[in-house]
């Protein structure tokens, strides 16, 4: 289909699918999960290559001991993320998938951009806990892979690639695409025993810091840092080692943390994801299990943090391996190997929970028609979406031979945060949305009315318009009022990330009263607020029967600002490769997506499976 007018072409951005379910997904599920099954399940899904290597990561470059309240700060933001999951995962109980809440709430455009960054988020994870299992492995052989591939390689690699192609990290992730390809399932089994492994080793390795901890290492000063002996990296000034103290890297330092470590704290969102639908009282039981969780999340990743720091001067920290180099600095050498061993059985199990769902939202996608498809293609021996798993497995194969890892995790960070954005920013325009429990002829027919050019509005009617904002009148949402909270939302994203950009770049200037960049803040505030008010004037939907997100409009509009704060926190190198990313994806929506979608037709759309999220 073409577009005729610059209209059309916006109809088509914003058109979406029924809230009611598929054929095959009114399949009965049967409902046995309590709120205790799913915290155990969302804890077993998240404790992986964050509390293992991303730890080290951080407190070495990022943020020092003060890791800690970075993972506070991520818990916190993931809290805003979880409560507007909770309400789609009460209210839409087909789907977990944020590709489908969006398409849903928000319109074709966004649901593209939500999938297409779910879909960068677990590939870059993939590719990353790959990348972490081989750091790993090596560790534990004395480092001989590593030192043999960088001495041969090393300088042909350019300063944007990583030191060494990492064939082993490539291994891994042909080898679970080949299993996947063949018809393999996740090990229900599997995951619980290598769970309750690695819980107990956590809780080892935390008593172990508190034991075996100095609490110097959180009072670093500069003779500290001048006493460090020449090679052991080189470093022998403030510089680069921070400015010392627990904070050594300073507000920014904590904050840009956050950002890395919402990408951990937020992963019991996506391990629960397959799970809401066998909950029992889905309105009780998901927004609890959800809450726990990131509670019981943020004290492992804190204590493993504060463990870490106490145990090795943050700058001294191993980046490949840091809690075994750890044990090793403490003289536990046994200590050393078991923590190694079950570092390996954790990043194993995260590989399946991670690299799984990637082909079920592939598979949605090309069957919707926004990718190509032939990537909804089944293959008949064994059932499974084979040019879906092929593709994304080829490319996380790639990421993980040629990216480091830190260029990885920051990927994976700012695809999380931007689709969790969108999440909070579905939830707040569904519940200002009519029912959306109309026959598909009904909803053609307004699709079409929709489409048609509206008439020129008299302008005596125009004060009419604008008094409506303000004093809505009808009690329950109307087409109109949706229309109205769209536009609203719309716009204040725009200002809270102008704002988010301000805050990010020149928060000292802003807040030592520069008059230009003060002036804007103020101003920009003045229109959050005055926006904020009309879309709280608005009738919203007033069915009772799911759990529903607590002072809206105001709470998904933190969480919005949060996430959008955090992404504006990342590198211009995280920036550019983002970019490209979504620019590659946006050729194919334009060029392809937008003319073949199935939203755009009469015809029955085929049956979505379930995808995780």
């Amino acid at each position: 289909m073409q577009c005729q007018d610059p209209r059309q072409c916006g109809q088509k951005l914003i058109r979406r699918q029924p809230l009611e379910p598929r054929e095959e997904s009114e399949i009965l599920v049967s409902r046995h999960l309590n709120i205790l099954h799913l915290v155990v399940l969302g804890v077993g899904s998240t404790l992986g290559v964050g509390v293992y290597i991303v730890v080290g990561e951080v407190a070495l470059f990022v943020a020092g001991p003060a890791i800690i309240i970075s993972f506070l700060v991520a818990a916190l933001s993931s809290v805003l993320s979880g409560l507007c999951y909770a309400e789609f995962g009460t209210r839409i109980k087909w789907t977990s998938s944020a590709y489908h809440y969006s398409y849903i709430s928000v319109g074709e455009l966004w649901a593209f951009i939500a999938g297409w960054n779910l879909i960068l988020s677990y590939v870059f994870a993939t590719a990353s806990v790959s990348k972490a299992w081989s750091y790993t492995f090596d560790g534990l052989i004395g480092n001989h892979i590593s030192q043999a591939l960088q001495r041969a390689f090393s300088q042909y690699m350019p300063d944007y690639l990583a030191r060494y192609p990492d064939f082993i990290a490539l291994a891994v992730v042909l080898l679970l695409t080949g299993a996947l390809a063949l018809g393999a399932r996740e090990s229900l089994l599997v995951t619980r025993v290598f769970t309750g492994i690695n819980v107990l080793v956590l809780i080892f390795i935390i008593l172990s810091g508190f034991f075996k901890g100095d609490l110097h290492n959180w009072k670093l000063t500069e003779q500290d840092y001048t006493s460090i002996t020449p090679g052991s990296g080189g470093i022998s000034s403030l510089g680069p080692l921070g400015s010392g103290g627990f904070v050594p890297f300073g507000l920014g330092g904590i904050l840009r943390g956050a950002a890395i470590c919402n990408m951990v704290i937020v992963c019991p969102l996506r391990g629960l994801g397959t799970d809401w639908q066998e909950a029992l009282n889905p309105r009780r039981s998901i927004p609890w299990s959800i809450l726990i969780t990131i509670f019981i999340c943020f004290l492992a990743y804190s204590g493993v943090s504060a463990a870490l720091t106490l145990m090795v001067p943050y700058y001294l920290i191993h980046p490949e391996s840091p809690l075994p180099q750890a044990f090793l600095y403490i003289g536990w050498d046994v200590a050393r190997y078991v923590v190694a061993v079950t570092t390996l059985c954790a990043l194993t199990s995260r590989l399946q929970s991670i690299f799984f769902p990637i082909p079920k939202v592939i598979r949605d996608m090309a069957h919707d028609g926004l990718l190509f498809q032939k990537l909804a293609s089944v293959f008949a021996r064994t059932r499974t979406p084979i040019m879906a798993i092929m593709s994304s497995g080829n490319i996380a194969g790639l990421l993980a031979l040629l990216f480091k890892f830190s260029d990885l995790v920051d990927l994976m960070s700012i695809g999380n945060l931007l689709v969790y954005s969108l999440v909070s920013f579905s939830v707040l325009v569904l519940r200002y949305q009519p029912e959306q429990t109309l026959s598909k002829k009904k909803q053609i027919d307004i699709s079409r009315h929709e489409a048609s050019p509206s008439e020129p509005v008299p302008e005596a009617t125009t004060s009419r318009i604008l008094k409506t904002l303000w004093f809505p009148t009808s009690t329950t949402p109307t087409l109109k009022s949706g229309q109205i909270v769209y536009g609203c939302t719309s716009l204040l994203v725009l200002l809270l990330t102008i704002l988010s950009v301000i805050l990010a770049q020149w928060s000292s200037q802003v807040f030592s009263g520069d008059p230009v960049l003060t002036t804007v803040a103020v101003l920009l505030l003045l229109l959050i607020t005055g926006v904020t008010v009309i879309i709280w004037r608005q009738p919203k939907d007033p069915v009772p029967e799911y759990f529903k997100v607590p002072a809206l409009p105001v709470l998904p509009l933190v969480s919005i600002f949060v996430n959008v704060y955090l992404m504006m926190l990342m590198t211009p190198r995280t920036w550019t490769q983002f970019g490209i990313w979504n620019a590659i994806g946006f050729l194919i929506y334009f060029g392809y997506g937008i003319r073949h979608s199935l939203a755009g037709n009469n015809h029955q759309q085929p049956p979505a499976t379930t995808s995780q999220t």
